[in-house]
């Protein structure tokens, strides 16, 4: 069932990729770690494993060559950041700037503190 999880989080991911350009830090290390009980550093492997190219694929190997990647997890997260970042997309498009910068902002709250108390 864990397989789910990691294909949520990379539909929600993409979806948020789409609507406000972020994925890796903001959203999917958290949600590896907060979800499914990762380890920071195999979480922060896997997300680099999701978004391999171009941008990703050094420090992937790395993590990879160090046993820090899952890469089922990887690879549906991936998956779900391939088919949902142009929801995102529209759904930004749909706002005034303010609307979109204010939904962000809470979004970046609501992420810090549940990391912190965690």
């Amino acid at each position: 069932m864990t397989w789910i999880i990691y294909l949520a989080i990379g539909l929600g991911s993409g979806v948020l990729a789409g609507m406000f350009g972020i994925g890796g830090g903001i959203v999917i290390i958290p949600l590896l770690v907060l979800l499914t009980g990762m380890d920071q550093q195999t979480a922060q492997g896997s997300s680099l494993g999701a978004l391999l190219l171009p941008v990703g694929i050094f420090g992937a190997l790395y993590y990879y060559r160090n046993g820090h990647m899952n890469i089922q997890a990887a690879a549906l997260v991936g998956l779900g950041l391939l088919l949902a970042t142009g929801v995102g997309a529209w759904l930004n498009l749909r706002m005034t700037p303010e609307a979109a910068r204010k939904v962000f902002s809470v979004f970046l709250v609501l992420i810090a503190a549940r990391m912190w108390f965690k």
